[in-house]
């Protein structure tokens, strides 16, 4: 299986409720009017999956067969509904009960403008969306039913780019929930934040962690041959500056192989588990010659999840995130705050890991290098090394909170470093949080967010909470908008709703 994220086989289904009550000629006009309004969203470059409208909704039993339809359709990432005419809200209360796919409530019109001069009661009959859509939505917040809200004309951008937010977080959600990580060796030893309960993440999100030893990575890429081998180096040699000593025939050639061997290794078996997110750590390398370095950015930039010292709940997170950005500029990467520029006015952090930052958050060529590390016990590892490209970005974690897990995201700027990095011998990124290095560290600590995290340079907060409204996650959101005393409150209000939430 490939772990590049797919859209072609996606879809939305777009569904319209009405009733009998005015007429054949009506339902006529409501189908053709629907799929206009379908077409337009299929149209839409935001909008990055197909849109299939599906016939109009009248009565119970249709409502709660396409619940059905949807659920067992594997390309079926979510369902848009519209109440295009008075659709009486208790026909669709065993198909909202029978959905398990994201619902986006669209709550739009036919026309832009009223024809003011030529209104007649057939066309209030008609266009009785403003009034159907409040009875859908009365029904649903009396369920419960997780849903979003999209308001507006579908030709209009800002409706566009909701709907597509929308079904991107659709998206990452199903690959989240049928997502299948590997974790080769635990977690690192006497680190709280990496731990978590792999069961609730199963009944939560879907997830399935379960653990391989490393020795049967290591026999994976015993099994490895040259010819593998030679193919990938000369990969390497086409995309990177690779430094000369890891050239054929430089003194340093057999770590950049085995670097090489390393990725054949693991892509192989991983592919064999059907997995699509995986960890290592540093201090369970059984037989490996070297920490996998270059393997694991090369795995992220193909579509894999991963987490460093075994923190899986960041691999589901890079992958989550790399379904969500597929096909835009940008990319996602495990991420982790290393140290900051305390300058007054030019606050800033500096990220990055010991090797495993994702080549896809640059359009530069990327250096192959190799260097010690001092931590792992075992020989220099190869690793890729850049800068992040500037621009917009968020920067995300998940935390187990013990009855719920938390999600805390920080808006944030990649900018360019201050002076060029000659010794910094790892890929890296620099960025301005938002709304101040002082404000958004501390909101940070008082979440009790993680201090690993994912950047992403794809997609924005807005899909980030789409994911967690679909998931039921807890989200805490750090942006310009962010106050010390606000987050806070915020925390201890959260703290009270997800526990009372739980149920007795």
């Amino acid at each position: 299986m490939s772990a590049q994220p797919r859209t072609e086989d996606a879809e939305i289904w777009f569904c319209t409720g009405s009733q009998h009550l005015y007429g054949e000629e009506t339902l006529r006009q409501v189908a053709e009017q629907s799929q206009a309004i379908a077409r337009a969203l299929d149209d839409a470059d935001a909008v990055p999956v197909r849109i299939v409208w599906k016939p109009v909704l009248t009565d119970r039993e249709a409502i709660h067969r396409m619940a059905l339809e949807a659920n067992a359709h594997e390309g079926c990432l979510g369902v848009i509904a519209w109440m295009h005419t008075f659709s009486p809200a208790k026909m669709w209360i065993a198909g909202l009960t029978a959905l398990d796919r994201p619902l986006l409530h669209l709550h739009t019109q036919a026309n832009v403008e009223l024809p003011w001069s030529t209104i007649d009661f057939d066309f209030m009959n008609l266009n009785q969306a403003a009034h159907g859509d409040r009875e859908f939505g009365y029904l649903q917040t009396r369920m419960g039913v997780r849903r979003s809200t999209v308001v507006g004309h579908v030709s209009h951008a800002p409706v566009q780019r909701r709907v597509g937010d929308w079904a991107r977080a659709a998206a990452g959600w199903a690959a989240t929930r049928s997502l299948r990580l590997a974790r080769f060796g635990d977690n690192m030893r006497n680190v709280a934040v990496t731990e978590g309960d792999k069961t609730e993440a199963e009944i939560r999100l879907g997830v399935s962690v379960n653990t391989w030893g490393v020795n049967d990575l290591v026999a994976a890429v015993a099994e490895v041959g040259d010819h593998e081998v030679d193919a990938l180096v000369e990969e390497y040699l086409d995309l990177y500056d690779v430094a000369p000593e890891l050239r054929p025939g430089g003194e340093r050639a057999g770590s950049l192989r085995d670097g090489a061997r390393q990725e054949v290794a693991l892509r192989t078996l991983l592919e064999s588990l059907g997995a699509t997110a995986f960890t290592t750590t540093f201090e369970d390398l059984g037989g490996l010659t070297q920490l996998p370095g270059l393997a694991v950015q090369r795995l992220m930039a193909a579509g894999y999840g991963f987490g460093a010292e075994g923190d899986w709940k960041t691999a589901v997170l890079v992958r989550a995130a790399k379904v969500m950005g597929a096909g835009l500029p940008g990319g996602a990467s495990l991420m982790e705050d290393y140290t900051y520029d305390l300058t007054p006015g030019a606050e800033k952090v500096l990220g990055a890991h010991m090797l495993e930052i994702c080549p896809s958050l640059t359009t530069a060529r990327p250096r192959l290098e190799v260097h010690p590390l001092a931590i792992g016990g075992r020989e220099d590892p190869v690793r890729l090394v850049f800068h992040a490209d500037p621009g917009p970005g968020v920067v995300v974690a998940m935390a187990d909170m013990r009855d719920r897990f938390r999600l805390t995201a920080n808006a944030v700027d990649v900018v360019a470093p201050d002076a060029p990095l000659p010794h910094l011998p790892v890929a890296h990124a620099v960025w301005r949080p938002q709304p101040d290095l002082a404000t958004s560290a501390e909101a940070w600590l008082t979440a009790g967010a993680a201090h690993h995290t994912v950047l992403t340079t794809q997609v924005g907060v807005p899909v980030i909470e789409e994911w967690a409204a679909m998931s039921g996650t807890e989200l805490l959101v750090i942006d310009q908008d962010t106050t010390t005393r606000g987050f806070a409150r915020e925390v201890r209000w959260n703290q009270a709703y997800h526990r009372l939430a739980q149920g007795v």
